[in-house]
């Protein structure tokens, strides 16, 4: 399997002419757009600080991904971007294949230890404080950049902004240099239909892109699922397994912006319909469950200079965002055997949440002191849990009378039996920063953030970061930072659940993090950054048993500590070739076991070549080598195998013509990956874990107009 991927690499890397020389500092081109990504020194950052900085001299370790980077990797859904972050995983949960970002061994099942943004405003949702649980994927040909930190960033953005935040920026009418039209299909008939436009009317500039997917989703399927270890149990054959992963899925998105003067205004829609559940909601298959989500935001945005030194933004926001279930959820299929009883129609179960998102927030920058830029705000969120739907067929009915089996499936919202209780929480906070050149070469940024918070308190956060421009070539920095995370409503309210059990009473998760980085940018072609980390992680929020009960209640509970190693090179060979690669090493560890962290890859490693085979074909190769991955300490299972992904994309755009064509291959050696299933205690539901998609291939064309 490694031999095909270095074999791939080296070959693409001998075809290319063999005169070409390596290039020299006074041979580059500002206008050769194909290595205009790779000019480190020139990337800006924002989600930093708020402020744009240049990426080597920003308080943070940051990775940036440009619309153009996206393209030529192949990307189709955002998860293929962040995979080649450096230090960051995209794991999946069985529900759905739900995926779980884990930043430098940070895991857990919902993920809400990082923090999303579209266009700097979050898209959590507090009923799991994830990103929503019918998610179905993020497609990016409306993204005009992806800003990545891995580590805490609490100091700027406040909760869940943990173990790293994610900015997702949008397209507007600068970033749409020509209008498109475009279309893509391939594999388990997947389709995706897209549109661009923008243009600049006088004082007036507007964008839109409006994205259409469908597909199949996996080619992949479950041996032996939940079902199956009940049927053995009690000589029953209700399980679905063999069977195929419910990854279907039809999505709809659009991303629009108008600007006029000092004023922005932002909207987005994403629709999910169609949506399969993966491997099932309690890991036993389930075919015709099919689900949907309706998630729309609107912000308005007033920027504006008051005088020489001071500026002033103030954003409004608004987020809506519903997971909505338009079949049953059956937990466990028609004729299950649950308790020594039978349920002829199986165990139906629909819970369905929906929320809104007030937000308003005022910053001010102001540089009237010499050597100083002090940037000081406050804001406001609202979020509400307004409506809980549930209807099921077990337990206890909208009478509180227990449910016999084989009764009809009965609605038991707006009752006492509902599984989580309509409720709201807000949040006022302030903030201040400030960014101070001490001397020549020398850069401290000092920030704090207060939150306070309806429900459980408040947290105050500092960050400090220390940047030395050691020479012309070379930036040091190092940095603190503390980070929360705040419970989410399903941790702090769930009722009617005879297995997990809110506590009203919790505190935030925190973090403290110590980073140390080099990062090395001459002009010459060649650049690298060495990252180093440790963290501390205090108050995990898990489900702890109750003495004298079969129940578990949340609890603040958990410790784990994390240390580790992440290296990047960038290496523009020559004219036709540029090489990105990372290595990460990674130790966390279960401070109440004494045990290496489960699931996670104690080692990555990235690569990935760029070649301009002409003015007209371009090709991009990457591989991903994920290693290393430990089993819980009560998973008897043997240990989960390492593999390497490899992708391929081509891309032609014929010289003259508003046309381009494209082949996107990935896993093209077709290997067998698989991301580790759970286990609770010695009991295994998946014991051949979570099998990822096979060869997949898509064309696409676009044009321009």
């Amino acid at each position: 399997m490694i031999r095909k991927t270095v074999s791939l690499v080296v070959l693409c890397a001998l075809a290319a002419p063999v005169s070409a020389e390596l290039y020299t500092a006074d041979e580059f081109s500002a206008d050769d757009e194909f290595f205009d990504d790779f000019y480190g020194s020139e990337e800006m950052v924002e989600i930093a600080t708020g402020i744009k900085t240049q990426i080597y001299k920003a308080p943070a370790i940051a990775s940036v991904y440009t619309a153009e980077q996206i393209k030529n990797m192949g990307a189709t859904d955002i998860d293929d971007v962040l995979e080649t972050v450096p230090g960051l995983h995209v794991t999946r949960l069985a529900n759905s294949y739900l995926p779980i970002y884990t930043f430098r061994g940070v895991h857990s099942i919902y993920n809400p230890q990082v923090l999303m943004l579209i266009n700097g405003v979050p898209i959590t949702n507090n009923f799991l404080g994830n990103r929503n649980q019918n998610w179905l994927g993020m497609p990016v040909e409306a993204i005009a950049r992806i800003e990545v930190i891995r580590g805490p960033g609490s100091a700027v953005y406040g909760a869940d902004a943990f173990s790293g935040v994610i900015n997702i920026v949008i397209k507007n009418a600068d970033d749409i240099k020509q209008n498109e039209i475009a279309a893509r299909a391939g594999k388990q008939s997947t389709q995706d239909y897209w549109l661009a436009v923008a243009d600049k009317l006088e004082s007036w500039e507007y964008s839109m892109t409006l994205e259409y997917h469908k597909t199949d989703g996996s080619d992949k399927t479950i041996a032996t699922d939940t079902q199956t270890r009940i049927d053995d149990a009690t000589g029953t054959n209700a399980s679905h397994a063999p069977g195929p992963l419910s990854l279907g899925t039809e999505n709809l998105d659009f991303r629009g912006e108008i600007k006029y003067q000092d004023w922005t205004v932002r909207g987005g829609l994403q629709r999910r319909t169609n949506g399969g559940i993966g491997a099932g909601l309690a890991e036993a298959l389930d075919p015709e469950a099919n689900k949907a989500s309706e998630r729309w935001n609107l912000d308005v945005n007033y920027n504006t200079t008051l005088t020489d030194t001071f500026t002033l933004d103030v954003q409004g926001s608004y987020f809506n965002t519903s997971q909505d279930i338009k079949n049953n959820y059956t937990i466990y299929p028609a004729g299950a055997v649950i308790g020594g009883t039978l349920y002829p129609d199986g165990l139906i179960g629909n819970p369905e949440v929906f929320e809104r998102h007030t937000r308003f927030n005022l910053a001010g920058l102001y540089t009237g002191i010499e050597n100083h830029s002090l940037r000081f705000g406050l804001g406001y969120h609202l979020g509400d849990l307004y409506k809980v739907k549930e209807s099921k067929n077990f337990s206890r009915g909208p009478d509180g009378n227990i449910l016999p089996p084989g009764s009809p499936v009965v609605d038991v919202s707006d009752t006492d039996f509902v599984f989580l209780k309509e409720t709201d929480r807000e949040n006022h906070y302030a903030f201040i920063q400030d960014i101070w050149n001490f001397a020549n070469d020398w850069e401290l940024t000092a920030g704090l953030r207060f939150d306070d918070y309806s429900d459980f308190g408040n947290t105050t956060n500092p960050r400090l970061a220390l940047v030395w421009s050691t020479s012309l070539n070379l930036s040091t920095k190092l940095l603190y930072g503390k980070a929360f995370r705040a419970p989410s409503f399903a941790e702090t309210g769930n009722i009617n659940n005879p297995v997990t059990l809110g506590n009203p009473d919790l505190q935030p998760e925190e973090m403290e993090t110590v980073e140390l980085a080099f990062d090395y940018h001459p002009q010459s072609g060649f650049g690298t950054v060495w990252s180093f980390y440790r963290y501390k992680w205090s108050d995990i929020i898990q489900f702890v048993p109750d003495v004298g009960a079969n129940s578990k209640t949340a609890q603040n509970y958990g410790e784990q500590e994390g240390y580790g190693a992440e290296i990047e090179v960038n290496w523009q060979i020559n004219k036709q070739l540029k090489l990105a690669s990372n290595f990460v090493w990674s130790k966390a560890t279960n401070d109440l076991t004494d045990n290496d962290v489960a699931f996670v890859p104690q080692s990555q490693f990235y690569l990935q070549l760029d070649w301009k085979i002409s003015d007209e074909l371009r090709a991009h190769i990457r591989n991903n080598w994920v290693r290393e991955r430990k089993r819980d300490e009560q998973d008897m299972r043997s240990s989960l195998d390492d593999y390497v992904l490899s992708d391929l994309t081509v891309r032609w755009q014929p010289s003259d013509r508003d046309i381009e064509f494209a082949l996107i291959v990935k896993n093209i050696f077709d290997q067998d990956a698989r991301e580790p299933s759970l286990n609770n205690g010695e009991t295994v539901n998946l014991p051949d874990d979570l099998p990822l998609s096979g060869r997949t291939w898509l064309g696409e064309m676009r044009v321009y107009f």
